[in-house]
């Protein structure tokens, strides 16, 4: 592969966290969710922000308009199908946009023709040119997909891609979208479009691939490579089956690798692990220890021979520098005798934006701590800060519990709840059982006995915040309730509470109700 002859280009970066990324299993996000990620993103400094895709269900279109109403420092896009419908729908949730995009795609490979469509080549591209010219009709910035371009024949494709330029697409963007593609044909196709498509000055090139083959990032890279101006990926590469292009990884990778691919991004930097932190914890999905970039040991150094190199010079064994994805090189940084400004500096360093009634309240939630632990870390911080994003009604709340169990036996547990009020003062709920598979499994039962809700546990996880014997439980559950999905997570060390308000966490936001999505890869 050669480096194209343009150099120090800027390539634009397409955040799909909010509609790709929340078609991982359980990623649904609400309205005050996805407001919040994509105050985010444009602070992160993308260049567009996918809204969601607006046709999909009413949420997914009150999502995408509130973002576009109140959202600004980037494109907003909604992805629409090639029919007048999902293209009509998409402008209305995105007119009040300040920049608005309308992505329309429609799948151009022979496997997606012959069984999904039931369309010929001469179909699929008056079809294609239909959708570009509705939704040109509408604004000036439009994106054009053909689906699954990676197993689509390269005539079949340059035919597609000419025919929607010609009929007004500004970019046009070439999907991996079953992660099939390697690095080397990706090159050659962002090539071949290159030198066959006769108008193809007129669009910028862009990829979006899947992480199938673990091949995402690497694809993407290539395609830049060759001379492509914008990448599709999403925080923490969260996405469709094993996701999508990790965004913080191919930004570094870049960044790093100036000397090589001579391009970059906009992106600030800095706010790449703040903003990973914020969609795991909304989303539920955790970010890997080992994960490039954001995970927990990317600057780890264990290996003595690595410790010692790092003494002596750092670039021995760092590429990057932690500092300058968002980690900080001190983690221990306050106790139970620090003030208040103190924490409002550590929460303004750590990444987040809290009003001073919030940095009041986590004040109080940090002395309780302090006391219970001898050492309070960044990540006990970044804790306390991320419970103030969970914005939703909290019908019900933990006021104690009691519990014994024996080995071999059933636990007893009596467990108080508040119902209806916010501050307390609501109406009292006491369940008593003698029952489960032990303490976790007893709290559940009687947290479903207080609130006369029935659930099936999907899925449960624990994992420390920090290090430690003190350290903080932080607890992860999925609950299954009239066929939907809740997430619910708490923070304590007391492993046992952290499970409890976890639980009712995913109980108030199984009574908060939600709305059924459809897929948007199926007709």
């Amino acid at each position: 592969m050669n480096t194209p002859a343009s150099s120090n280009r800027t390539i634009r970066i397409f955040d799909t966290t909010l509609r790709d990324g929340e078609q991982s299993p359980g990623a649904s996000m609400n309205l005050t969710e996805k407001m919040e990620i994509a105050q985010a993103l444009v602070q992160l400094g993308v260049d567009i922000i996918e809204a969601g895709f607006p046709i999909a269900s009413p949420g997914d279109f009150e999502a995408v308009r509130e973002i576009a109403r109140t959202v600004s420092g980037a494109t907003i896009c909604g992805l629409a199908r090639c029919n007048d419908a999902d293209i009509d729908r998409a402008w209305e949730a995105l007119k009040a946009a300040r920049s608005a995009r309308i992505h329309v795609f429609l799948a151009t490979s022979s496997i997606h023709r012959q069984f999904k469509l039931r369309m010929t080549e001469d179909e699929v591209v008056a079809r294609a040119v239909a959708g570009v010219k509705r939704a040109r009709g509408y604004c000036d910035d439009i994106e054009f997909s053909p689906e699954d371009a990676a197993r689509t024949d390269l005539d079949f494709l340059c035919r597609v891609v000419e025919a929607a330029i010609d009929a007004g697409a500004t970019t046009v963007n070439i999907p991996d979208t079953v992660g099939y593609a390697t690095p080397n044909q990706m090159y050659r196709c962002i090539s071949t479009l290159r030198e066959r498509v006769p108008n193809i000055d007129k669009a910028v090139i862009s990829v979006h691939c899947h992480d199938d083959l673990g091949l995402a990032v690497a694809n993407s890279l290539a395609a830049v490579e060759a001379g492509a101006g914008q990448v599709e990926c999403t925080i923490n590469g969260i996405g469709e089956r094993a996701g999508n292009c990790s965004l913080e990884e191919v930004v570094m990778a870049l960044r790093t690798r100036n000397d090589y691919y001579a391009a970059d991004t906009q992106v600030v930097s800095q706010r790449l692990v703040p903003t990973s932190r914020l969609v795991a914890t909304i989303t539920g999905i955790q970010v890997p220890r080992n994960k490039a970039i954001v995970g927990r040991n990317a600057f780890a150094h264990e290996a003595g021979i690595h410790q010692d190199g790092m003494l002596k010079e750092r670039s021995t064994y760092e590429i990057m520098r932690p500092e300058d994805v968002g980690l900080e090189r001190t983690d221990l940084v306050l106790g139970k005798h620090s003030g208040r400004a103190a924490l409002a500096d550590r929460v303004r360093a750590l990444g987040y934006a809290l009003t001073a009634e919030q940095v009041n309240q986590i004040f109080e939630k940090f002395k309780l701590l302090a006391d219970r632990k001898k050492e309070v870390y960044d990540g006990d911080i970044a804790a306390l800060c991320e419970d103030q994003f969970a914005e939703f009604p909290e019908e019900y709340s933990l006021t104690g519990y009691d519990i014994a169990c024996t080995s071999g036996g059933s636990p007893r547990v009596t467990l108080r709840l508040n119902h209806g009020r916010a501050d307390g003062e609501g109406e009292e709920k006491v369940a008593e059982v003698s029952a489960g598979d032990g303490p976790v499994d007893g709290i559940f039962l009687a947290i479903e006995q207080a609130t006369g809700v029935t659930t099936r546990c999907r899925d449960f996880r624990v994992q420390a915040v920090t290090v430690g014997k003190d350290a903080q439980a932080e607890v992860t559950v999925e609950l299954e309730y009239e066929g939907h999905l809740h997430r619910g997570r708490g923070v304590s060390t007391d492993s046992l509470e952290a499970s409890a308000k976890a639980f009712l966490m995913a109980i108030n936001r199984a009574l908060a109700g939600s709305q059924p999505k459809l897929h948007p890869q199926r007709p």
